[in-house]
């Protein structure tokens, strides 16, 4: 089992920059593909970033492709979501989360997740 702890996040004006970090322990990390999700109010929980054990494996929604960097640290198991130019509906709770296999977290259907990390963006 691995816990999974959420920071970073807060308030920032459009066009702005975050790096959120999520840092996990209990089990050796690097066993775990990992991933961000976010929850806006009222709206379902959707994929952000999603990122293979081994770090070489990575995926970005579109909605935030160009503009976010999923990455991790396995030697502090650190996960990180580099979140730049920043617009309002970037506003949400964002997650972490982890499961031994990849494609469990791209189908968003892992095992574990954090307790979330509030973003707003204001315009």
């Amino acid at each position: 089992q691995v816990q999974l702890v959420e920071s970073g996040g807060g308030l920032v004006q459009a066009g702005g920059s975050l790096r959120l970090s999520c840092v996990a322990s209990g089990r050796t990390f690097s066993a775990y593909a990992a991933g961000w999700f976010r929850q806006a109010p009222g709206k379902e929980r959707d994929i952000v970033a999603v990122i293979s054990g081994t770090g070489d494996i990575t995926y970005h929604a579109d909605s935030v492709k160009g503009r976010f960097t999923i990455s991790r640290d396995n030697a502090k198991n650190v996960m990180y979501l580099q979140m730049n130019s920043l617009k309002p509906e970037d506003t949400a709770i964002y997650y972490c989360s982890a499961d031994p296999t990849y494609i469990r977290v791209r189908r968003s259907t892992p095992d574990y997740w954090g307790q979330g990390t509030q973003v707003t963006v204001s315009s």
